[in-house]
């Protein structure tokens, strides 16, 4: 599903080029559950963004269900992302003067503009499987943090990506919340057989993923099945 191959992203800073992606290469089957670990600036947001197609890569090769992403241009890229790829923020990143309901609609009007009977479908659909009905109205600075990231789980999913990204998704969530997100996403991944994809220093998304990346300096430092 994913093929990545001696990717590297260089950032220019002033006169300075930042290497902070030096030579990777991985791949990643569908359904598969995976976290991204390693210390702050270990470069695992990069990579995350690389692969989700949010960030290009200075050089290396990116193949994608059998696209090679880095031949894209913007337009096409977008549009790659919007048929295939799913993105669960940290700060959940809703927009505050849209409903629940019209934040998980959203992507269906602006990136995919289904017909209204299908939208209203899919959104109702992942309303009650995210146990969010109940709030379908409310706007975003009525509902928890937990209950907002429901919301930004079902945003990611309204669109049936093959591929859901997620960068520190639990961070500013309690315990109990987090857990209770944690699970949910488990059950998506088992259901759909959707592929997730973590960065993430969380112990409690760590503990429950099949296979963990441990990023240091840019390279992989370990890959292993768990």
């Amino acid at each position: 599903m994913i093929e990545a191959k001696n990717l590297k992203k260089v950032y220019r800073t002033g006169e300075l080029d930042l290497e902070v992606i030096k030579d990777f290469s991985l791949k990643i089957d569908k359904g598969e559950f995976i976290s991204l670990i390693g210390p702050s600036g270990s470069g695992k947001s990069t990579v995350l963004n690389m692969l989700g197609c949010l960030d290009t890569p200075t050089s290396g090769s990116l193949n994608i269900n059998g696209e090679e992403i880095t031949t894209f241009d913007k337009t096409k890229l977008a549009n790659f992302r919007g048929e295939h790829i799913g993105f669960i923020f940290q700060s959940f990143n809703l927009i505050p003067v849209l409903s629940v309901y019209e934040n998980i609609e959203y992507p269906l009007i602006m990136i995919q503009n289904l017909p209204e009977d299908e939208r209203k479908r899919r959104v109702l659909n992942l309303l009650e499987e995210v146990d969010m009905i109940d709030q379908k109205d409310k706007f975003p600075d009525q509902i928890s943090g937990g209950q907002q990231q429901r919301v930004a789980i079902a945003r990611a999913l309204v669109t049936k990506p093959q591929i859901v990204f997620a960068d520190e998704p639990t961070a500013n969530l309690d315990s109990k919340t987090a857990n209770a997100v944690i699970e949910l996403m488990k059950k998506i991944q088992k259901e759909h057989n959707t592929t997730f994809i973590f960065a993430t220093h969380d112990e409690k998304i760590v503990s429950k993923v099949n296979r963990l990346i441990s990023i240091v300096d840019g390279n992989i430092e370990e890959d292993r099945r768990v």
